[in-house]
């Protein structure tokens, strides 16, 4: 870990010198700036390039009555990354979670994507996941003007969320105010090279905008396009866990003297017993590519100063394919399977017989370090090679259509519509090959050894790319209950549907006195809210039982494990061999399968009033805004209850709901303590509903007739396991307060902010009493009686206790030709920000806040002048809890260790002769390749996942007519 504190310092070390430039350059600054006519904005601008987009940026922050951070586009179709995501994750206070090496998932001040919501124009939209939060690589860059994030809500903003709120912004053509034509191309390249047979590491993305005015500037038109077409690579390597070598395990242990006499240490292994050691392994190399077709259409109609309406629309076609393929290595948690297997004394390890698979075995050859087993070997190992097929397709449809109308010089109505809707599709495709079925087929030795970084490379004696020996078939006897001798793959294939149907009336009244306040907004926001997921998955069976060769036609060149030690691994078209009927599917009959269906409905009409304010308060300007959101919510779910396992899966419809409503006030001052200095306090309180998939009626339960006649709760025949469709919002009370000094005719900035959340509740899995009226428990016979109790304990989400969130952040942009005009062109953005939390939803134990790194740091240095830019860009957060997928591609909570994130562009613009208005772009993400590392139990050496993904090489081509 010394290489990632070293990193952190350099960056630290980077801000402290920005601030002392802050502090050397503030009497040139103050030298330098001349009072300014108040008609002259910055928003006037018509320059191009990083140096336009960070002015805009800066002059929408300090226009904004609430605290917000501000992306403007470069150039039209040209935010300043490749993706949303990632330039969210440069702002003050904001982080971002690569999946698969691609930004998505945003943190806002410590909460994670639950407690964000995303507005596209302002309107509430749908969402491809399972949950609320948004996977922002599903809206292109090239086709948005800009994003604004607000920290502190006003009463007018519908859909806000708890943490924060990202509005991504369409180009206004009005506004714009002139014809512009735009196209840019880029190619991309992974120097980690094409890690799958059959899969590619290049590709390419363009995008046209254009943009016009007609009829006398009344009529505004912009139509974009965006294509993409993006590879990205991963070298995996992940443990499933690390148990302690025990003394009850006759491998290990073993009963010298009769009981009472402890056991023993076999010979040899005293020094292991206790120790951690690796339970097993599951590397492989994963190639995918994102293609994504993006529409986007706005149309302004003003034909006078009274009228003015817009429709807009975004359209969006994603696909995602991942090949992943690699062997899965049981070790310590293998286990045996059959029957008349060899007495657990025979050393060095039991051998197979033709009805025994013996358990892998340590050798007592280890290296130990730490209470750590850092070095071992392990004979009678049986590998399950993986060529597995991940995909997903969704579209996305968004409309929205705005009208306001002046009714006279004192009353504005506005009138807004929205509807979103996704649908989604996946396929989670696993499939298994290896020697032999179950206990035939022959094993491995492995020997691992942990490196410093976490992960471990491997010995191995067998060759797992021949096509002779590895087989298709069921190598460890998994899912025998269901396929006989065991499941040969597991097809998932679960979709989604969401969709939101919106109606909001607003009017605005001025008001003319001498009061504090100078205008009135109220206004009703009507939605409905309907998301559905459907839960298909199928267990895989070659037919006959048999261990198939895998046919020549879907066979393909083996795949590298080189990186690991593990050498090549037999390869072959996963999803084709589905797809042609090779495989018997046999439907899961089981509980979990039939429960993991449901819909959530949501019906909420939000109320509000807002009172704009411009007053004096001790000599100085006072703005800003106080208002009230009264929010009603009926919420409703539909989805199964099922219990048992195949023939014996019962199941019934279930369905629940709540009714609810919150009042919500909300204040922002805005005082100018000085010539473009200004303090903020902001105080509110705010909601964030519950995850989806937490609201869901559905649940597992169980029953047992032997407990038919108890009448303890603690020992009722009912149990399960589920969501809660009666689960309230989390609810806080937040204040922030923030100092803001503009300089250098605002292309500069500082701020130092602090927040404070207290969460009133929190949403935690807890035991609590469920009534199992109507549920089925089978025919009633003296042997299985009606029971005595309907209640039973269920394992579901709660409303429990909450606790505070609070931080600190200060930023920092500086044009550095304030401190000497041979710097013309130079400049920096830093920002810092430091938080924690105490939450203890049960009221005695704390728990941490998935998406929360305490310590958050950006630093961007940048050049741009005659033409010519530069731009690197690193930031840095520390240990958090982040969402990974887990067993069944289901939703894990783990740990994920620091990192430091290093991008970097050149470009040239031609600012005259024939190739006026073109520009040249070479840009490199993930400068250092850095990886993305998870770990278990606080102790970064037990590490599950460590993921290296290489660098991504774009080189562009943009012209601007």
């Amino acid at each position: 870990m010394t290489f990632r504190s070293n990193t952190r310092a350099r960056l630290m070390a980077s801000g402290a010198a920005g601030v002392l430039a802050l502090l050397a350059m503030t009497g040139a600054a103050q030298a330098q700036t001349a009072p300014q006519e108040e008609e002259t904005q910055v928003d006037e601008i018509v320059v191009t390039g990083i140096r336009a987009s960070i002015a805009n940026s800066i002059a929408a922050k300090a226009r904004n009555t609430s605290i917000v951070e501000v992306i403007t586009a470069e150039d039209i179709g040209k935010l300043p990354d490749v993706s949303i995501a990632e330039s969210l994750a440069r702002l003050p206070g904001l982080t971002v979670q690569r999946l698969d090496g691609r930004g998505q998932l945003i943190s806002i001040r410590g909460l994670g994507p639950d407690f964000t919501t995303a507005l596209l124009n302002g309107r509430e939209q749908v969402t491809t996941g399972d949950n609320r939060g948004v996977e922002f690589d599903q809206y292109p860059s090239e086709l948005l003007g800009g994003v604004t994030v607000y920290k502190t809500p006003d009463a007018q903003l519908i859909g806000q969320g708890l943490a924060g709120t990202v509005d991504l912004q369409t180009i206004r053509p009005l506004a714009f105010g002139r014809r512009a034509i735009a196209a840019n191309v880029r190619y991309e390249q992974n120097d980690i090279g094409a890690l799958n047979s059959g899969t590619e590491d290049n590709g390419n993305r363009y995008s046209l905008s254009y943009i016009d005015q007609f009829a006398d500037g009344t009529i505004g038109v912009a139509l974009g396009y965006a294509h993409i077409e993006s590879p990205y690579q991963s070298e995996r390597y992940n443990a499933w866990g690390y148990p302690t070598v025990d003394l009850g395990n006759d491998l290990y242990g073993e009963q010298v003297n009769p009981p009472p006499a402890p056991r023993t240490p076999r010979a040899g292994y005293s020094e292991e017993i206790g120790q951690l050691v690796l339970g097993g392994s599951k590397p492989y190399v994963m190639s995918s590519e994102l293609q994504r077709d993006g529409f986007v259409a706005t149309v302004e109609f003003r034909p006078n100063d009274r009228f003015h309406s817009t429709f807009d629309g975004f359209y969006s076609e994603f696909q995602n394919t991942q090949i992943l393929r690699g062997i899965e290595l049981p070790l310590y948690w293998g286990g045996s399977s059959g029957a008349g297997c060899p007495s657990a004394s025979v050393n060095p390890a039991p051998p197979a017989t033709a009805t025994c698979r013996p358990a892998p075995r340590l050798q007592p050859t280890t290296t130990v370090d730490g209470g750590l087993i850092t070095a071992g070997t392990f004979t009678n190992v049986k590998g399950v090679i993986r060529n597995d097929v991940n995909t997903r397709d969704s579209t996305i449809t968004s409309l929205g259509w705005n009208t306001v109308f002046d009714a006279s010089d004192d009353w504005s109505l506005m009138a807004d519509l929205n509807y979103s809707k996704v649908e989604r599709n996946d396929v989670v495709l696993e499939t298994y090959s290896g020697t032999g079925r179950d206990v035939a087929g022959a094993l491995d030795t492995i020997g691992y050894a942990i490196d410093s970084d976490g992960s471990a490379t491997f010995t191995h004696t067998l060759n797992y790319a021949d096509p002779n020996l590895i087989r298709l078939t069921s190598p460890q006897g998994w899912g025998g209950d269901v396929i006989p001798g065991g499941q040969d793959g597991y097809l998932n294939t679960p979709s989604v549907e969401d969709e939101i149907k919106a109606v909001r009336l607003q009017a605005t009244r001025q008001l003319n006195g001498e009061g504090p306040f100078t205008s009135i907004k109220f206004g009703m926001n009507v939605s409905e809210r309907e998301k559905s997921f459907v839960n298909d998955q199928f267990f895989l069976g070659v037919p006959g039982g048999a261990s198939a060769v895998v046919p020549a036609a879907f066979l393909l060149p083996s795949t590298e494990l080189t990186y690991l030690g593990l050498g090549p691994v037999i390869s072959y078209d996963a999803l084709g061999l589905v797809n042609s009927g090779f495989y018997n599917r046999v439907r899961n009959p089981n509980a979990d399968v039939q429960s993991g269906n449901w819909e959530v409905t949501e019906k909420v009409n939000t109320a509000y009033l807002q009172l704009a304010i411009d007053h004096t308060l001790w000599s100085m300007p006072l703005t800003g805004n106080i208002g009230l959101q009264y929010v009603y919510t009926d919420q409703s779910s539909n989805g199964f209850a099922a219990s048992g396992s195949g023939a014996t899966t019962r199941s019934t419809a279930v369905s629940g709901g709540l009714e609810y409503q919150e009042f919500l006030p909300s204040s922002n001052f805005i005082l100018e303590v000085g010539e473009d200095q200004y303090v903020r306090f902001a105080a509110a309180r705010t909601l964030a509903r519950s995850r989806m998939d937490d609201m869901r009626a559905s649940r597992n339960f169980g029953y047992d007739s032997g407990r038919a006649t108890s009448t303890d709760i603690n020992n009722s025949p009912w149990s399960g396991g589920g969501g809660n469709p009666e689960l309230k919002p989390t609810i806080a009370d937040v204040a922030d307060l923030s100092y803001e000094r503009y300089f250098a005719n605002r292309t500069g900035y500082v701020s130092l902010a602090g927040f404070y959340k207290y969460l009133e509740t929190f949403v935690y899995n807890r035991n609590q009493i469920f009534d199992f009226t109507g549920y089925p428990i089978g025919p009633i016979t003296p042997a299985n009686p009606e029971p005595a109790l309907r209640q039973g304990l269920v394992g579901a989400p709660d409303n429990g206790d909450g606790g505070y969130i609070s931080g600190i952040e200060f930023a920092l942009s500086v044009p550095l030709n304030v401190v000497h005009p041979a710097l013309e062109g130079f400049g920096f953005q830093f920002s810092a920000s430091q938080t924690s939390s105490e939450i203890k939803p049960d009221g005695i134990n704390a728990t941490p806040l998935p998406g929360l790194s305490e310590t958050v740091a950006n630093l961007t240095v940048y050049y741009e002048a005659n033409g010519f830019q530069a731009r690197i860009s690193d930031r840095y957060r520390s240990d958090f809890l982040g969402e990974v997928a887990g067993f069944g591609n289901g939703r894990t909570l783990r740990s994920v260790a620091e990192e430091n994130v290093i991008d970097a562009q050149i470009g040239y613009e031609f600012q005259s002769g024939p190739l006026d208005g073109a520009s040249v772009l070479f840009q490199v993400n993930n400068l250092t390749d850095e990886p993305f590392s998870t770990f278990q139990n606080g102790d970064e050496r037990q590490v599950i996942d460590y993921q290296t993904y290489g660098r991504t090489f774009l080189i562009g081509l943009n012209y601007r007519y």
